[in-house]
């Protein structure tokens, strides 16, 4: 029987995209609905529709990198790179159309 070692930042990451789920609710589901006016919209506002989509999740994007970010600062250059990959690993999970920034930027 193999068990599966955790990984060092993987509790804390956890805690901090659960903390992340509760303080921007509202921004998540901004863009829930954001996406919903774009897939409902017509040819004529199709385009504009998804710009305002773009825009929350440009926002989303933002606020993932900058806890990954601030964080990171906080730790040596080994830990920080160990805890990057581990935040953007589980924020891709969890937020796979919102953390694209985060693998485009580093930390896989």
């Amino acid at each position: 029987m193999r068990l599966r070692r955790r990984r060092r930042f993987h509790d804390l990451v956890e805690r901090q995209l659960d903390l992340f789920r509760e303080d921007d609710a509202n921004l998540l589901a901004e863009a829930v609905e954001a996406e919903s006016a774009w897939n409902s919209a017509s040819a004529a506002s199709a385009e504009d529709a998804y710009g305002d989509y773009q825009l929350v999740v440009d926002a989303i994007a933002d606020r993932l990198l900058d806890i990954r970010e601030s964080y990171a600062r906080s730790l040596d250059d080994d830990a920080a790179t160990a805890y990057a990959s581990e935040f953007t690993r589980q924020a891709t999970r969890g937020f796979r159309r919102y953390a694209t920034l985060l693998a485009d930027l580093g930390g896989e």
